[in-house]
């Protein structure tokens, strides 16, 4: 608890004590011996009168201010009405007196509501971790010495050293130095991650060993912590559906009821119905279980528990409206390279053309890869053994989704697919291993073709398993790769559709598909890694990124962050999502029902105050401890 909660808390347990001893004292009978009748009745409002200032003081004051606003319906305002309208029975000393349930409504309001208070600050915990990633300083070598400094002051290419027990403030590339990495704030992974010279590393893991030289690649604004830190903080602001249900159901509710309470305390004595006492009363214990708190704080506490869960897991999703969506996915499509597969190409095999030396084929392919970032172009480069000099290179371009085309010594070279042949009229012929095949033309003649194969994720297969396990009817594996390699990996993965040799624009079509033959509400997720992933994330209901090693705009793109790229946390994101809108539900149906019969008993004068009191705390502290079976990430 933190040091307002403990005040509140305090003066809670206060009042408690005070509300038991006068409750006490009044059912001594000893209010009427020593006032007698009707001398009890006021002795009682005072003794009762004052736990209750103590304990709701805050809210009358907040329902005070809320009418100036000309916003008064809210749970501060039912409160305040009910429980100063039971008070307000001492002008009615010939009934039975109500002034411990007039207490009793806002002391047990107020034990709700700090309830409600603690449980929205666990929720929060799991999520303050995340937040507690940021980095406070980098440190600079400065004339010998280290100096603390911004982050947002280190420019992209400074190094940085980052010692024992210090998080990484910024990405970057290691220059010196061997360590272990915890990435388990970010990643949910409890292993630490071993780097040297030459490893990557993002910003938010613990450097737990040895010191690490860091050169930066990005600037503190567009890290991986950053980055995590903004998604995190807006979060909260993409509501789902069934969350601005309720608060529109609310909006409407709230005054609907107010006016019951006021036409049902009224409307029967005016018709000589009774007396104004009996139907006061019954207007006011209206008012008191009409309060829809229940709704309006286990809802939204039900998604952001789910949210926080979710975190711990190493699960990023942007709001509470693609946690539901998420809930009701039922075909999940996956981008293969870097997804599925490592994104780590290896050439396996250089079949020249008769007569060609092997080393000239893949010379020439490197030297023509020599400007891409492609995984395949970077395999091509780290198999050739020389030195690639650029100056020999002119006219460099890729083809998009075929392959390059450069003038290596004013040679035209051409590397790629089979389409990218076809589309200069090169011949070119296949071949019998699996893989993908980059063919080489050097001035349109056909010099051969290397096979490069990629790596399957280890849990790619147990992802795809887990998924079917969790009701989704198919997965579908969308590549710009050849049919075979791509029919290879999704009979290893058990995955149910294949399209293979797509463009990215291709990708976006084949997604619309899929889309059109949705039915009854079901959503598709689409899961890729790349650049060229972003418009197909967009498009999706749901956009799911890898987001350690997935690129800037697929991560911008996605509505849920796989922060160690492992797809088999997929189906664990959906059962969160599920679980999450399991307990949603429970709640609403809980809350509604139980409200609705205690309403009607108290129209007809069976539900006495006290019940209300539990329609109304009663109902939410078990509909907040149901919500807070979301934050168990499972």
């Amino acid at each position: 608890m933190n040091k307002k909660q403990k005040r509140w808390r305090n003066r809670i347990i206060i009042a408690l004590a005070l509300f038991a001893a006068a409750f006490a004292v009044e059912e001594s009978g000893l209010l009427a011996t020593l006032f007698g009748t009707p001398g009890d009745v006021y002795a009682s409002f005072v003794l009762f009168f004052v736990p209750y200032l103590i304990a709701g003081y805050k809210t009358l004051l907040e329902a005070a201010r809320n009418i100036r606003r000309g916003d008064p319906f809210d749970e501060a305002f039912l409160m305040s009405v009910a429980s100063l309208g039971a008070f307000a029975m001492v002008f009615f000393p010939d009934t039975d007196p109500h002034m411990a349930e007039g207490a009793a409504v806002m002391l047990f309001y107020q034990v709700g509501e700090l309830f409600q208070s603690y449980a929205v600050g666990q929720s929060r915990k799991s999520i303050a971790a995340m937040m507690d990633i940021a980095p406070e300083y980098a440190n600079v070598e400065k004339d010998g010495e280290l100096v603390e400094v911004d982050p947002a002051e280190v420019a992209v290419g400074e190094t940085i050293v980052v010692k024992p027990g210090e998080r990484v403030p910024i990405d970057g590339v290691v220059t010196d130095g061997v360590s272990q990495l915890d990435t388990a704030a970010l990643t949910g992974e409890s292993v630490p991650r071993h780097v040297e010279p030459g490893a990557d590393v993002i910003s938010g893991c613990v450097n737990m060993t040895g010191v690490l030289r860091v050169r930066t690649t990005k600037p503190y604004g567009e890290s991986t912590v950053a980055r995590i830190l903004e998604l995190v903080e807006n979060a909260s602001e993409k509501k789902a559906r069934t969350e601005n249900f309720i608060t529109r159901f609310a909006r409407v509710y709230t005054p609907a009821v107010t006016l019951s309470a006021l036409a049902l305390a009224v409307i029967p004595p005016l018709a000589g119905m009774g007396a104004w006492s009996d139907w006061i009363l019954r207007g006011l214990t209206f008012l008191v279980v009409s309060c829809p708190c229940a709704l309006v704080i286990s809802v939204p506490l039900s998604f952001f528990g789910g949210i926080g869960g979710a975190s711990r897991l190493g699960i990023l999703v942007k709001g509470s409206n693609y946690l539901e969506l998420l809930a009701h996915v039922d075909t999940v499509v996956f981008d293969k390279t870097g997804t599925l597969t490592s994104g780590t190409f290896n050439v396996v095999a250089i079949h020249p053309e008769a007569g060609v030396d092997p080393d000239y084929v893949l010379s020439m392919a490197a030297h023509a890869e020599s400007f891409s970032d492609h995984p395949i172009a970077v395999s091509v480069r780290a198999a050739y053994s020389g030195e690639i000099d650029r100056e020999r290179i002119a006219e460099a371009r890729e083809e998009s989704g075929h392959g390059v085309s450069a003038r290596v010594n004013e040679h035209l070279v051409l590397v790629g697919n089979d389409k990218l042949m076809a589309e200069h009229g090169a011949a070119w012929h296949d071949c019998d291993l699996t893989g993908t095949i980059l063919h080489v033309t050097v001035d349109d003649e056909y010099v051969g073709h290397i096979v490069i194969a990629d790596v399957v994720k280890e849990d790619a297969e147990k992802a795809i398993r887990d998924l079917h396990a969790a009701g989704v009817r198919r997965c579908v594996m969308l590549t710009g790769d050849r049919q075979d390699v791509a029919e290879a990996v999704a009979a290893r993965l058990g995955i149910d559709e294949v399209r293979a040799q797509l463009l990215p624009q291709d990708k976006v079509d084949a997604v619309e598909r899929l889309l059109a033959g949705e039915k009854n509400g079901a959503r598709l997720a689409f899961v890729g890694d790349g650049i060229n992933d972003a418009p197909v994330l967009m498009r999706a209901d749901v956009g799911i990124a890898m987001g350690a090693m997935g690129s800037d705009a697929a991560i911008e793109a996605a509505d849920v962050v796989l922060m160690d790229d492992r797809p088999s946390k997929i189906a664990q994101a959906m059962r969160v999502a599920r679980k999450t809108m399991r307990i949603v539900w429970q709640n609403i149906v809980f809350a509604i029902g139980v409200k609705v019969l205690i309403l009607v008993l108290a129209a007809f004068g069976v539900a006495n105050m006290w019940l209300a009191v539990f329609g109304d705390v009663g109902v939410a502290m078990i509909a907040i401890l149901n919500a807070m079976r979301c934050m168990r990430a499972e």
